[in-house]
């Protein structure tokens, strides 16, 4: 929820101030190093999931601004948000995050 919300947040004061044609991949990826941030001591216990994770979002950013491109206007970000959203979650939770990947050893003894 947070991401979402700094990312319209980002969008509309980049749209504001004149850069439309990055503000789009701009946003979302000031959401998704917000992600990043709150989720890294939980989150990114497995191996590689770092670099998955921002594989995803990366894609995430390029489909947003294609989206944004072929659609165009202020109102297309909000249309666009919630599919990326929803198709980056879904990445994540099958790719970035599978089931089956080991889990890092703690740097803890326990």
């Amino acid at each position: 929820m947070t991401n979402t919300l700094l990312s319209a947040a980002v969008y509309l004061v980049l749209v504001r101030a004149a850069a439309p044609p990055a503000a789009g991949a701009l946003a979302f990826a000031a959401g998704a190093l917000n992600g990043f941030l709150l989720n890294r001591r939980w989150t990114f216990r497995r191996p590689g999931s770092a670099l998955r994770y921002t594989t995803v979002q990366a894609a995430g950013a390029a489909a947003t601004s294609g989206l944004l491109w072929l659609i165009g206007g202020v109102a297309a970000y909000f249309a666009v948000l919630p599919l990326v959203t929803l198709a980056t979650f879904a990445a994540n939770r099958g790719w970035t995050f599978r089931a089956g990947a080991q889990p890092a050893r703690s740097r803890f003894p326990a």
